[in-house]
Parts: C-alpha cells; sequence; structure tokens
C-alpha cells in the first residue's frame, strides 16, 4: 500500500483520485440503501435478503424451557447477497481502522514506504484475525468441540432430520400433537443442511472479509510487484473456507480456521512490535515454533476427520439433496488440497527462515574495510565511477580488470 498524500485541491466528481479518497463514504452509502430499504414496505423483502441470514428453521420450545427455541440455517444461493452487504460492511470497517489508527501511528514513527505498506497491511490482518479467533473459539467452547472432537465428523451431514432427533430428545415431554406437527415439517425440510446463527454468521463473514481485499487492492494503491503474493493467499482463504462451507465441512473448517488465525495473529502482532523496535525478536521465534506444530495439528486433525471418521461412517453415498459428499473421491480432494497448501505454506516458511538467516548473518559479519586506490589518468576516472564515494563496489572489487591489448 503506498502512502496516500492529501492534498489542498479536491479532486474532480467521480474521478480516479476522488474515488481513493472517498471510497468508505461511497461504500457507505451503498450500505445504507439496502438498512433504509428496510423501514418500507415495498423494499422491505429486497432488502432483507442483504441484511439477514437466509434459510432459518425455527424449533420451537417447551412451555417450561421457553428459552431453549433455536434456530438452525441452511445455505443457498441468496447468501451471495448477504455477503455481498457484509463485504461493504468490511470495507467500511477497514477504512475506520486505518484512518483513525494506523495512519495516526505512521505519522507518529515516520516509517519509510517499504515499513509503511507492511505496518499497514500487519495492522489491518492482525486486527481481523483477533477478532475471528475470538469469535471461532466462543463457537467451539460454546457447542462443545472441545470436550467431544468426534463433533468433527460425527452425524455427517448434520441434516435437519438429525437435529431434530436430538433435539427431541431432550423434550420428551412435549406434547403428541405437537411432535406430529414438528416432524410433518421436518419431511418437508429433510435433508437440509443446518447450522446454527453463530456457525452460518461466522462463515458468511468469513466470506465478506477476504472477497473486500480484493477491491482494496485498488483502494488501498497496491504496488503491481506485491499483486500477485496478495492475489495468492487471498484465493486460498476463499477456496478453503468456501469448501468448508459448501461440502458442509463447518466443523472441521472452524477448528482449522482458528488454529491457523492464531498463528497468523502472532506472526503480525510481532511484526508491528519489530518495526517500533527493530530489537524485538523474541515474538517471530515463537511464531516460528507454534507455526510449525500449527502445520502438523492441522494434517493430523484433517487425516483424523476425513480418513478415518468419514470414512468410517454408514452413509458414503453422494447425494445433492441431502448434503452429503462423504465419498472416496471427495475425501481424497479434501486431503489433497489440505497436505498440498500445508505443504506450500512449509516451503514458503523455510524459504523466510533461510532469507533471515543469511541477513542475519551477513550483519554479524564484520565488515572487510578496502583502502582505496588512487591513480592517474583515467583508471582514477573509472574507479569513481564504477563505485560509490569514491570506493569500489562489491561486484567491481570481485571482479577481475580487462587488460587492454596493446596497440602496435
Amino acid at each position: 500500500m503506498a502512502i496516500r498524500k492529501k492534498s489542498t485541491k479536491s479532486p474532480p466528481v467521480l474521478s480516479h483520485e476522488f474515488v481513493l479518497q472517498n471510497h468508505a463514504d461511497i461504500v457507505s452509502c451503498v450500505a445504507m440503501v439496502f438498512l433504509l430499504g428496510l423501514m418500507f414496505e415495498i423494499t422491505a423483502k429486497a432488502s432483507i435478503i442483504f441484511v439477514t441470514l437466509q434459510y432459518n428453521v425455527t424449533l420451537p420450545a417447551t412451555e417450561e424451557q421457553a428459552t431453549e427455541s433455536a434456530s438452525l440455517y441452511y445455505y443457498g444461493i441468496k447468501d451471495l447477497a448477504t455477503v455481498f452487504f457484509y463485504m461493504l460492511v468490511a470495507i467500511i470497517i477497514h477504512a475506520v481502522i486505518q484512518e483513525y489508527m494506523l495512519d495516526k501511528i505512521n505519522r507518529r514513527m515516520h516509517f519509510s514506504k517499504t515499513k509503511h505498506s507492511k505496518f499497514n497491511e500487519s495492522g489491518q490482518l492482525s486486527a481481523f484475525y483477533l477478532f475471528a479467533c475470538v469469535w471461532g473459539t466462543f463457537i467451539l467452547i460454546s457447542e462443545n468441540y472441545i470436550s467431544d472432537p468426534t463433533i468433527l465428523w460425527r452425524a455427517y451431514p448434520h441434516n435437519l432430520m438429525t437435529d431434530l432427533v436430538q433435539w427431541w430428545e431432550c423434550h420428551r415431554e412435549m406434547g403428541k400433537a405437537v411432535v406430529e406437527e414438528l416432524f410433518k415439517g421436518a419431511q418437508i425440510l429433510y435433508g437440509m443442511i443446518t447450522q446454527r446463527f453463530q456457525m452460518k454468521f461466522f462463515y458468511i463473514s468469513q466470506l465478506a472479509y477476504w472477497l473486500h481485499a480484493f477491491p482494496e487492492l485498488y483502494f488501498q494503491k497496491t504496488k503491481k510487484e506485491d499483486i500477485p503474493r496478495q492475489l495468492v493467499y487471498i484465493g486460498l482463504y476463499l477456496f478453503h473456507i468456501a469448501g468448508a462451507y459448501l461440502l458442509n465441512l463447518n466443523h472441521l473448517g472452524l477448528v482449522l480456521l482458528v488454529l491457523h488465525y492464531f498463528v497468523e495473529f502472532l506472526f503480525h502482532i510481532s511484526r508491528l512490535f519489530y518495526f517500533s523496535n527493530e530489537k524485538y525478536q523474541k515474538g517471530f521465534s515463537l511464531w516460528a515454533v507454534l507455526f510449525v506444530f500449527g502445520r502438523l495439528l492441522t494434517l493430523i486433525l484433517s487425516v483424523l476427520t476425513v480418513g478415518f471418521g468419514l470414512a468410517r461412517a454408514e452413509n458414503q453415498k453422494l447425494d445433492f439433496s441431502t448434503g452429503n459428499f462423504n465419498v472416496l473421491a471427495v475425501r481424497i480432494a479434501v486431503l489433497a488440497s489440505i497436505c498440498i497448501t500445508q505443504a506450500f505454506m512449509m516451503w514458503k516458511f523455510i524459504n523466510f527462515q533461510l532469507r533471515r538467516w543469511r541477513e542475519h548473518s551477513a550483519f554479524q559479519a564484520p565488515a572487510v574495510k578496502k583502502k582505496p586506490t588512487v591513480t592517474k589518468g583515467r583508471s582514477s576516472k573509472k574507479g569513481t565511477e564504477n563505485g560509490v564515494n569514491g570506493t569500489l563496489t562489491s561486484n567491481v572489487a570481485d571482479s577481475p580488470r580487462n587488460r587492454k591489448e596493446k596497440s602496435s
């Protein structure tokens, strides 16, 4: 991201510079249109598709425990509209963090252009990783994932009938008429994949955030040489999050995301401290250990869930209506994508550590000073042209001089 310079002259309306300077206000106006649409009966039905989660089924509560009514959700094409709206929200939050937090710190620290862009990147990502990690951990604790890891593969694909049976076992005192009506509705909605509100909203928010990263490349004036790297990791995030959402591997995807986000948060927060004080290196050492541990734990959980848990399930038929993708080909594809991604990340990690080791060793090595040789005529002039401040550069010093042939 380049440093944005505020000019006294206001750019023309709808010009390139105008959009860059006021993109947060423009996006806020677009989001406000959807919110205002909820106030009118004519536009409420269309606006509610963008603002609220769709495809919900509410389970009734008993008279004794009226607060235990549960709303379950499944996915559909309307989720794209919800993802679009929350992508606008992500752009607004991104601009608020940039203007009211990161830009103020940048003015005080006086970073160079390279450090400025990296500081902004780490500042935005560390805030997102912290929020997503805390939110995901809350879902894991509330859904008892930690106490019962078999939830990762048990009762896949968690269809509505399974959830209703489990819910009925906890509410056996309900009347016969209510039970018949309940399971009558279940027959209609049988096979629709259900999730709880927190789980679905978490995935919608993840997709919205990583989709918002594409227009941010334009809004933040990202350098051309940095765009390929940005596109690679944004695409990897979207591929794996959307894959877990569509294949109904929500439980496994949530655990892996929380694990990965925690490690990435530690890296970016360490880089922020490093920019403020270059002597700070302890955070990177801790991150290096947890990064390798996170990759190993990701592979173990993936193989345990997909390779053993789902492979031993009774229902192993491909059925799009019930959302069951538990077949051999899909399991191999899932494990292959996870293993390839982890191998790619380890390869980048090893290259990063080797580069840091070379830079550290070069910094620690004592510099050998050479006395500049003063020669007359053309040789002295040539030395100043090839060198820096009258001394030879490393390339010139290491290379032998070309001998001139004597002219007869």
